[in-house]
């Protein structure tokens, strides 16, 4: 079976090469998924796509049209795919877990740079600047934590936020903890020195952090975005910013970032002047859709991806499949 797979980087490559893939043939391809790219599929059964990659409507109906018969996304999020419109028409399947670890450790790198300016002091001593003016940060310990989202990535996140002795808020639509204290929006927002979030993108949770309830927190509160972008809105956010009532952010996604992100722009100018004001902000700490980003989790999600698609080939059905809720 030959899979068209889009958006491919490098440690795709080498990761997917590395899991036995017998009796599948991928194509690997640089271009993003969308209505221009679809010819590239032609002649293949299936196609694997990421996080930026486009299955719309008009997307999912050209590749029907072509014969291929399923999409198997490589992450866990599925808000770029018309899962609606895709029902009955092409299977897709999804890698529901790989490493929350990779996901939760990478949220807490980011918090502890952000809060303790290790960033601002290795550039400073890389010029043998060695002052510690401008340097203050606070301890973690004690500290209210909201973990908007608790399901295995915002679980791994809580057990990390309670090792260094945080009081931990929870919001969660459907509650799965145990030994989590959960709450209403409003008080984890009103009560929280820190909130990270760990929820998927939907119509409930779009724009979740906006102007009404970054009016609800405290002062000076630290905002974790690890999930996906549009949970904040990046207008309000800048704003919360530049009115002192954000007291730092750490965003690993932005609600605008299938143009920029895993691409090299260095030389260009970017075009997004909200996301070029929120990294020109010095409490900002941004990277770029990275969390992910490690051995562990990258084999995990060509291994799932790999048994998906045997599974559909061996007629077990689709292994991993979205389905509308």
């Amino acid at each position: 079976m030959k899979i068209a797979f889009f958006d491919t980087k490098p440690y795709d490559k080498e990761s997917f090469e590395r899991v036995e893939h017998d009796g599948i043939e991928f194509k690997f391809l640089e271009s993003r998924l969308s209505i221009d790219t679809l010819p590239l599929a032609a002649g293949c059964e299936g196609v694997c796509i990421f996080v930026n990659d486009t299955a719309n409507a008009e997307v999912i109906d050209g590749l029907c049209s072509m014969g291929v018969k399923f999409i198997a996304l490589r992450c866990a999020g599925y808000n770029n795919v018309d899962i609606r419109h895709a029902e009955g028409k092409i299977c897709v399947m999804h890698v529901p877990a790989y490493s929350p670890h990779a996901v939760a450790e990478h949220a807490m790198a980011m918090l502890l740079t952000s809060v303790r300016r290790i960033h601002k002091a290795y550039n400073r001593t890389r010029d043998f600047n060695f002052s510690l003016s401008g340097l203050s940060g606070f301890d973690f310990y004690g500290k209210t934590v909201g973990v908007i989202g608790t399901g295995r990535i915002g679980k791994a996140f809580i057990d990390i936020c309670k090792g260094f002795g945080m009081r931990v808020l929870a919001y969660d639509k459907y509650p799965a903890c145990e030994d989590v204290t959960y709450t209403s929006l409003d008080t984890l927002f009103s009560e929280s020195d820190i909130i990270s979030l760990h929820c998927p993108l939907n119509s409930e949770t779009y724009h979740v952090i906006d102007e009404n309830s970054i009016a609800k927190m405290k002062k000076g509160v630290v905002i974790v975005n690890t999930s996906r972008g549009a949970l904040v809105d990046a207008v309000a956010l800048l704003e919360g910013i530049k009115e002192r009532k954000i007291g730092a952010a750490c965003l690993d996604v932005y609600e605008e970032e299938t143009d920029l992100f895993f691409e090299d722009y260095s030389g260009h100018i970017i075009a997004d002047d909200v996301l070029a004001r929120l990294i020109s902000m010095p409490n900002v700490l941004v990277t770029s859709h990275q969390a992910f980003l490690t051995d562990e989790a990258l084999t995990a999600i060509a291994k799932t991806t790999v048994e998906n698609i045997s599974g559909y080939i061996a007629g077990c059905g689709c292994c991993n499949k979205v389905v509308i809720n």
